[in-house]
């Protein structure tokens, strides 16, 4: 054998899983289609969320949270209604409540990172107790975002290269699993030309050459399908409405999902295709990294949600809520857009946008620029859409900014009165603190928590108040992202076969697994579970696999 164990794919989960088989004394080939520059996957543009339960940043803002409050959301929000294809996703999502209830935060206080003191209220659902959503505020940012927990593994990565532990090939892209008698073996692929195109560019798929490289055993760590638009339509479930027309992509192209029907081929099944994580407050990239790149709006929620003909969301549609429930909502509308419509007070409140390098200060590290975010005016990188990106509206009068809506689209789909009425109903109920309103009676509501007040929800007003403009209008694209089904594995990251056995010398880890089992998540995501799951199966599986070698 040339190497123990071959890895696919320079993603969080196939770093973590490289760096946990290597310092068990493995030596390790890691192979990836991209350049070097891209390493560290998707992970490095995200806005570094970690679930976490009963923290101490919890604690001291005061959020009582517990493991039992935990899986009560996540049974809530996955909901596993599919014996065969959710059982081992279902024993994923109570090891990992476990992890992040428990070792998880010195795990990664261990690696050098560290969180931001504010926790965060992703997908807050507004159902009863046992339906979606987090009871609690449990979206811890990392200090320096996705940089800062790719940084602490690559590190490791690199060290275990210098002593000679791991090879790492870049631009090397696998197009089968070498089986022998029913046994992965090794991988074979293509060697690419090589690319100066930075991280999240498009690089060349010229072929230089061929590869062939053999170990005791595989580890498949290559994401998802966020990028691959025709394999998200043709996967996409009926129950979400139909699939959109046009949709923006929130990770790079390569995230192209090839590995999967290769993995199959080699044996390993795929469950839970149908499921899958898309946002719908995707705004496109005055300046654009990667084709369709789009931003996730990271929304508070007091701003007013219109669909593209000007009707109002029902409760809980509302921003930050939940999350698939609205796309569902949108998507069966027969239009694949929709809009919010808030106040310059708003925006400057609660207005965050996904990603690391739309977060300079997080990501820099630099509390003088975080303190910066009290001071007047939105955020410089909010600013800048604002003043560049196509998806803004910004007028002085509502009869305005609605006629720059219709003009933007060129539909004419909006109608002033319309808009005006919603508008003037939803201000009348701001004139007491109590109301009928949901929506007013959950933005009141998440003001109660310190975390809201001091840095997330704008303190309740009147929009047709001049005082609190201009108005803003952002048309809200669908913005593709995370796969939930995938490959299923067993709790060592052994992929599994039709009949439910082991695939011997074959393992998944991350996305590509649905980050445990096949769909660890189940139909929904609590937020914050992605970069975890990545890094919680990769650890697993890694250190199974060094285990099972040494036995």
């Amino acid at each position: 054998m040339d190497y123990d164990v071959i890895v696919v794919g320079a993603g969080l989960a196939g770093l973590v899983s490289a760096s946990e088989l290597a310092d068990a004394g493995k030596k390790v080939l890691l192979l990836d289609q991209e350049p070097e520059a891209s390493m560290g996957g998707q992970a490095w543009w995200s806005f570094g969320g970690l679930f976490l339960v009963d923290s101490p940043e919890q604690r001291r803002m005061g959020i009582k949270d517990s493991k039992e409050l935990a899986w009560q959301d996540w049974l809530g929000t996955a909901g596993f209604d599919r014996d065969d294809e959710d059982d081992w996703g279902k024993k994923w999502a109570e090891a990992y409540v476990d992890f992040a209830s428990g070792e998880k935060r010195e795990w990664l206080h261990q690696k050098g990172i560290r969180l931001f003191p504010v926790v965060g209220w992703a997908e807050r659902g507004g159902y009863l107790a046992e339906g979606h959503g987090n009871s609690v505020p449990r979206f811890h940012i990392v200090w320096g975002t996705g940089p800062g927990i790719v940084k602490p593994i690559e590190t490791s990565v690199r060290q275990s290269i210098e002593k000679g532990l791991l090879v790492y090939k870049p631009r090397h892209r696998v197009n089968d699993l070498i089986t022998d008698q029913g046994t992965v073996v090794g991988a074979r692929g293509d060697v690419l030309v090589p690319s100066d195109a930075k991280r999240g560019e498009a690089s060349s798929r010229e072929i230089a050459g061929e590869f062939e490289y053999r170990a005791q055993a595989v580890m498949v760590t290559s994401g998802g399908i966020g990028a691959n638009h025709d394999l998200i339509r043709k996967n996409w479930p009926a129950r979400l409405g139909k699939a959109p027309e046009n949709m923006l992509s929130g990770v790079p192209a390569h995230v192209d999902g090839r590995m999967l029907a290769i993995t199959e081929k080699a044996g390993g099944r795929i469950v839970n295709r149908d499921r899958m994580w898309h946002y719908t407050e995707g705004i496109k990239n005055w300046d654009p990294v990667w084709d369709k790149h789009g931003i996730r709006i990271l929304p508070g929620p007091s701003s007013i949600w219109l669909d593209a003909k000007g009707n109002r969301f029902p409760a809980p549609n509302f921003p930050g809520y939940d999350t698939l429930g609205t796309l569902e909502t949108i998507q069966k509308t027969g239009y694949d857009y929709s809009w919010f419509i808030l106040t310059q007070k708003v925006i400057e409140k609660e207005f965050a946008l996904s990603g690391s390098e739309q977060n300079p200060d997080l990501t820099g590290k630099s509390i003088k620029k975080v303190l910066s975010r009290v001071l007047p005016g939105a955020p410089a990188p909010v600013q800048a859409f604002m003043d560049k990106g196509e998806d803004f509206v910004i007028k002085d009068t509502l009869e305005e900014l609605v006629a720059g809506m219709n003009e933007l689209t060129g539909e004419n789909l909006l109608d002033f009165s319309k808009v005006e009425r919603q508008i003037l109903a939803r201000d009348r109920e701001m004139d007491n603190t109590f109301t009928k309103d949901l929506q007013i009676t959950a933005l009141r509501g998440a003001r109660n928590y310190r975390g809201d007040k001091l840095v997330r929800v704008a303190p309740p007003h009147k929009f047709l108040d001049p005082k609190k403009g201009p108005l803003i209008a952002v048309r809200l694209n669908i913005l593709s992202r995370k796969t939930l089904g995938g490959l299923q594995t067993d709790l060592s990251g052994r992929v599994l076969d039709d009949s439910g056995k082991p695939v011997p010398g074959l393992y998944a880890a991350g996305e590509v697994c649905g980050f445990g089992g096949g769909g660890v998540h189940g139909y929904r995501s609590l937020e914050g579970t992605f970069l975890g799951g990545c890094l919680f199966t990769g650890r697993q599986a890694g250190r199974a696999l060094a285990k099972e070698l040494n036995d």
